[in-house]
């Protein structure tokens, strides 16, 4: 699906399968940003006095409501990384034929902050309940919960989404089915950088 700039109500639909893998993924750009900053954050020691956790220690059943691994400084870098995708990728499809063309009808007719708000503080949601559920299931912070650990944020950045902009049951397809792919793919490079902690 291509979205023309200037044309409002004109959507150009292609038979391209590559090219609509392609643009559903950059579509879902902000998303992945934002389910990786929180990482960064911690790497980098940004925004320390933020440092805390969300749920300031809550208990619930003898267990941690969260998990000190989910913090303030996580879901405010999380979501201003979203926004700031959504930005970059408004301004580049405004200046280039080429991120033009793989761009999609929310990044031109919503704003980075609704649009980038939306996927990034989606995402986010997504791993937090994945997390609330692990410690109702007495899965330790940390351990793997397979496919979630690939899937929480994706569905979470769908469902947030999804209430400023539709998703067509493709793209929802090609983002399901790609995204615990590149998970995978980026923790092999976390792992090696050292930098794919709990956050």
């Amino acid at each position: 699906m291509r979205f023309l700039p200037g044309h409002a109500t004109t959507i150009v639909y292609t038979s391209n399968v590559f090219e609509n893998i392609l643009e559903s993924l950059y579509l879902f750009l902000p998303a992945y940003v934002a389910n990786m900053a929180p990482v960064f954050a911690k790497r980098f020691t940004l925004f320390p006095t933020l440092a805390c956790p969300l749920d300031r220690g809550m208990m619930l059943a003898g267990q941690p409501f969260l998990g000190p691994h989910k913090t303030v400084r996580g879901v405010l870098t999380g979501v201003l990384a979203g926004i700031a995708t959504a930005a970059l990728q408004r301004f580049l499809a405004e200046r280039s034929a080429f991120f033009s063309g793989i761009s999609s009808e929310p990044h031109f007719a919503l704003s980075a902050l609704v649009w980038g708000g939306a996927l990034g503080g989606g995402a986010l949601l997504g791993d937090l309940v994945k997390s609330f559920l692990k410690r109702r299931f007495g899965i330790p912070s940390g351990q793997r919960w397979i496919p979630w650990d690939q899937l929480d944020y994706a569905l979470g950045g769908l469902l947030v989404g999804s209430l400023v902009y539709p998703f067509s049951w493709q793209m929802t397809a090609v983002i399901l089915i790609a995204t615990p792919l590149l998970g995978l793919l980026v923790n092999m490079i976390g792992y090696v950088l050292s930098m794919k902690e709990a956050w």
